[in-house]
């Protein structure tokens, strides 16, 4: 067993599954606080139960991500020792802000947010949940920070003497032209998943009430005022949904093109381009290694402007990337430039690479299709929030058949397992190293660290993840079928000085 290998599944697999949770806190926080500012607004009570309903869906999820995000910052220490000495300098200062800043925001206010319904002034508590959700994006900041940082490792230096990477310029880090692309289309993507949720959720919740009858046709006093504030929700999703999808296109459009200048070998797995080419690749087939292209059809002249802004310009391939000199492409970016850290660290790098003979691509299959797959997904679900804007015009409802419950389920996960299969192609695209062009996963693991260990730590947590996605989706659904919540005396307005105790209010 290779202890390196199973501590990057392990990785893998954590993160994965922490990032789960991420988009929903991320986008249903801010969601739920415009549920809230509406309800402040116009005084109706279906946008304080909408409220109040999304609101305990969201502390679910924001406490499961609590819990699997901890872990993170334990594999640094424990199977990637190497990885954070070298750049800890550098990669533990955005880390450090994200835990002393928005971590400590987002629990602070989530907190008051959730035990000050009935004590807190309207408007003090309506500013709880809106910091929670701006600490959720600052958390964010900080995070993609880092990861951006690893793709394109501007604003440090090496250091002889120490051996190590140090920081030299913080604001490089935050301005870096791959953060920038990434945060815009992760904020998006996120947004994709919760409005994709609420709508699901809400459409199903329709079907139910109105079985199929237009609002027109219910008499029940009730029974309208369920049947409205449902299909509120599930527009209001299903715009989001569109909308974020809007801004995922375009985001990643423009992150294409950054990708092209710092990472080309990344950028040419992921069209399987082995030639350079100005086609972007609809299907391609490789032989069984991926070594070479078989077969492919393609739209002659897409990549070069997917990558370069320019229709038909080329975009360079993989023999070729691979033909140059181990300093000619590892950490040279499209313009033949390189950052201050890449360039001072090129001698003591092409000595380690002929000692260990590292292979200098990616895995052009799985960067192929996770991108596609990431692709794929995403425009699936951005095209079911289409047909439900569709379904419910002229004050239609849908009817409950046995699929809805399937389509329920389904309509998030679409989004949420495009980000996934996005992380996956972003993380294997870079090999094979864990800092672009500086430092080889190879070089990053422990040394001391055995095999048996990485491998019953991957199944503690592995266990202990199972038990967890048990818990959250039993609460999920019990939570989700519940529906709306009734509205009690502790939601109306707080006598003027009334010394009333703290209390949960869900």
């Amino acid at each position: 067993m290779d202890a390196q290998l199973i501590a990057r599944w392990q990785f893998g697999i954590t993160t994965v599954y922490h990032f789960f949770f991420v988009p929903i806190t991320i986008a249903l926080s801010m969601l739920v606080a415009v549920m809230q500012t509406v309800w402040l607004k116009t005084r109706n009570d279906r946008y304080l139960r909408l409220t109040k309903f999304y609101g305990k869906l969201f502390l679910i999820n924001f406490a499961l991500g609590v819990v699997t995000g901890i872990v993170q910052e334990f594999q640094f220490g424990m199977n990637w020792s190497e990885y954070s000495r070298f750049v800890g300098d550098i990669f533990g200062a955005p880390l450090a802000l994200e835990a002393l800043v928005a971590f400590f925001m987002e629990s602070t206010f989530v907190g008051l947010w959730v035990f000050g319904w009935e004590k807190l002034p309207k408007g003090v508590h309506l500013a709880c949940i809106y910091l929670t959700a701006i600490g959720t994006m600052i958390s964010a900041v900080f995070i993609l920070a880092a990861n951006s940082w690893m793709q394109n490792p501007v604003g440090a230096s090496y250091n002889p003497v120490t051996h190590r990477a140090e920081l030299t310029d913080f604001g490089a880090v935050l301005s870096n032209p791959v953060f920038k692309a990434t945060f815009v289309h992760q904020i998006s993507s996120s947004y994709t998943v919760a409005g994709a949720l609420i709508a699901a959720i809400a459409f199903w919740h329709l079907a139910k009430v109105a079985r199929g009858r237009t609002t027109s046709q219910i008499s029940d006093a009730e029974e309208v005022e369920s049947v409205r504030t449902w299909r509120w929700a599930s527009k209001f999703g299903a715009w989001v949904l569109i909308v974020a999808c809007v801004g995922v296109v375009l985001s990643g459009d423009y992150q294409g093109k950054v990708m092209t200048d710092a990472q080309p070998m990344k950028m040419a797995a992921a069209e399987a381009a082995y030639q350079n080419t100005s086609d972007f690749s609809v299907l391609t087939i490789g032989n069984k290694d991926g070594s070479e292209e078989v077969w492919a059809l393609k739209i002659p002249g897409m990549l070069g402007f997917l990558g370069n802004g320019k229709w038909g310009s080329q975009v360079k391939g993989i023999n070729e990337l691979k033909s140059y000199q181990v300093h000619e492409y590892t950490y040279h970016r499209k313009d033949g430039s390189q950052t201050p850290l890449q360039a001072s660290y090129q001698n003591v790098l092409r000595q380690k690479i002929d000692a260990n003979g590292i292979k200098l691509e990616p895995n052009v299959p799985l960067s192929y299709w996770t991108f596609r797959i990431m692709i794929t997904l995403g425009m699936i679900g951005g095209l079911i929030g289409l047909v439900m804007l569709i379904a419910m015009r002229g004050g239609r409802n849908p009817k409950p058949h046995g699929w809805l419950t399937l389509f329920m389920i389904a309509l998030p996960l679409l989004p949420l397992f495009a980000i996934s299969f996005g992380w996956i192609f972003t993380e294997m695209g870079r090999q094979p190293w864990i800092v672009a062009g500086v430092l080889p996963t190879t070089a990053a693991v422990s040394p001391n660290v055995s095999a048996g260990s990485v491998l019953f730590s991957t199944i503690a947590y592995t266990v202990v993840y199972g038990i967890l996605a048990v818990v959250e989706v039993g609460l999920f659904w019990k939570a989700l079928k519940e529906g709306l919540p009734e509205l009690s005396t502790r939601d109306q307005p707080v006598t003027e000085g009334e010394d009333t105790p703290l209390s949960f209010a869900y």
